[in-house]
């Protein structure tokens, strides 16, 4: 993985984890979850948010980060999804490029705000460029929960 891409900001993940768990959440969390998990090695309680997108039972993440790792072999999650907690396991997917890029193609049909942090832009018929999202998943992880 590379560490191009910017973080964000430990402030800004503390206000969006208040908003996701405030009667504010409607501001954001049509995109936005919060996933709480278990530390592997700490044990600790870990919640961060991230940007999703949800098909039925399955939701899918992408992200650039290291906490990805906590989730190895189907570990259990909860997700934070318009207000409400949901339980899951975790399916976390590094070297399979076109499963990822699958991924990341109908992820960001659904949230499409999110293509500036992948560097992808869309053709005129509204579809990811594919050379783009290709580039795209040598960067990122795929974690797809599947809710109980």
């Amino acid at each position: 993985m590379t560490e191009e891409k910017t973080t964000i900001p430990p402030a800004v993940n503390a206000t969006m984890r208040f908003i996701l768990r405030s009667p504010l959440h409607g501001m954001v969390s049509k995109t936005i979850t919060l996933i709480t998990f278990t530390g592997r090695k700490s044990g600790k309680t870990y919640s961060t948010p991230v940007s999703y997108s949800q098909k039925g039972s399955q939701v899918t993440i992408f992200t650039h980060g290291e906490w990805y790792k906590n989730l190895a072999a189907g570990a259990p999650v909860t997700l934070r999804i318009r207000g409400k907690d949901y339980t899951g396991q975790a399916d976390v997917t590094v070297a399979d490029s076109a499963a990822k890029a699958a991924g990341l193609t109908d992820h960001l049909k659904a949230v499409r705000n999110d293509a500036k942090f992948y560097g992808v832009t869309f053709d005129e018929a509204g579809e990811p460029h594919k050379d783009e999202i290709e580039k795209a998943v040598n960067d990122v992880v795929m974690i797809r929960v599947t809710l109980n």
